[in-house]
């Protein structure tokens, strides 16, 4: 396994805890069996986030988490997609992608759910490396195979992830989206495929 993960913050005022989320994507790209990754973590703030949002998913408002898959191969030349097994979909795969997080959202919703904003961050971080791994949450079964694996990730780090109260809506933020991303200049990086993730579907 070799894992090359980039953390960076580009929020003007929120201090990032960079080794907090470091370890859960190098946790989950373990247990996911993933043979090399190359991911970029961005922190940003409401602006930035709208405006990717807005740009490349056509959605006019902040979400908690975009990510793009830039690239996802077979490690044995076989099947060149993710498979739809519950776990380990890019098992011994060739992954690379990036993530933006949204501080400003992960402040609100930390208070809602009980825990510190930097968890909040790791909890979009992890769900932004599942998309890449091939998972998706267009449906109810997939929305629940996906928080068991956002779970067996954070719990692995001492971390009880927290969701919103049940009964929440946001009919405005419909559940996180996959968009294949192909322009050979991704929007925060120098690296290729595309995620968006409203808190409804990260969660």
């Amino acid at each position: 396994m070799s894992f090359e993960i980039d953390v960076s913050c580009l929020h003007p005022t929120f201090r990032i805890n960079e080794s907090q989320l470091l370890n859960a994507l190098q946790h989950g790209l373990q247990l996911e069996r993933v043979r090399t990754a190359v991911l970029s973590v961005t922190v940003v703030d409401n602006p930035t986030i709208h405006q990717l949002n807005r740009q490349h998913l056509q959605h006019d408002y902040p979400t908690d988490v975009i990510s793009f898959q830039l690239d996802w191969t077979s490690g044995d030349g076989g099947i060149q997609v993710p498979s739809r097994l519950p776990k380990e979909r890019s098992a011994n795969a060739n992954i690379e992608g990036e993530i933006v997080v949204n501080a400003d959202f992960a402040a609100e919703m930390a208070q809602q759910c009980g825990w510190s904003t930097n968890e909040e961050l790791t909890l979009y971080a992890v769900h932004g490396m599942l998309h890449i791994c091939g998972y998706d949450d267009q449906t109810d079964n997939e929305k629940e195979i996906m928080r068991a694996r956002e779970k067996a990730i954070l719990l692995g780090l001492g971390l009880t992830p927290q969701y919103p109260a049940v009964g929440r809506t946001d009919d405005d933020e419909p559940p996180g989206q996959s968009t294949k991303w192909t322009s050979a200049t991704p929007p925060l990086s120098n690296s290729s495929v595309v995620t968006d993730d409203t808190k409804e579907g990260t969660q």
